[in-house]
């Protein structure tokens, strides 16, 4: 199974990713609209943490319409076509990777495409494998 890696200490906060990932799926360079996202911590070690979805599928069975399954590649997803947007995922994910926004109808999570890891400089973001 393919997962998005982090190594925080790397992360310049130039938000590469955000922007490569909101342009990828949404057409728009929105970073509220990323599937990733850097978060202002403020905490002792650094002012920011990077947020994805690590691929735990815990929000799997607390979906009642079976909208969210994890694919052939192992990684968790969401059918917006079952998706009834009752945003019951969003409320119990363990990481807090599910995402919404205004613009959407059903949430919507990082799929491991890489893409933010290809457009990271410092490699804070990579693809590894299980």
């Amino acid at each position: 199974m393919k997962l998005l890696a982090k190594n925080e200490e790397r992360c310049i906060q130039c938000n590469a990713c955000e922007s490569a990932c909101s342009k990828a799926y949404f057409k728009a360079d929105d970073r509220t609209k990323s599937r990733i996202v850097i978060n202002d911590d403020k905490n002792e070690t650094r002012d920011w943490t990077i947020n994805v979805c690590n691929q735990c599928g815990e929000c799997i069975p607390v979906c009642s319409e079976e909208a969210i399954y994890r694919n052939k590649q192992g990684v968790v997803m969401i059918d917006a076509q079952k998706c009834v947007g009752c945003y019951v995922c969003v409320g119990f994910c363990p990481s807090l990777s599910m995402r919404t926004h205004e613009d959407m109808l059903v949430p919507y999570k990082c799929v491991a495409c890489g893409l933010c890891a290809r457009e990271c400089p410092t490699e804070a973001i990579y693809l590894t494998t299980t």
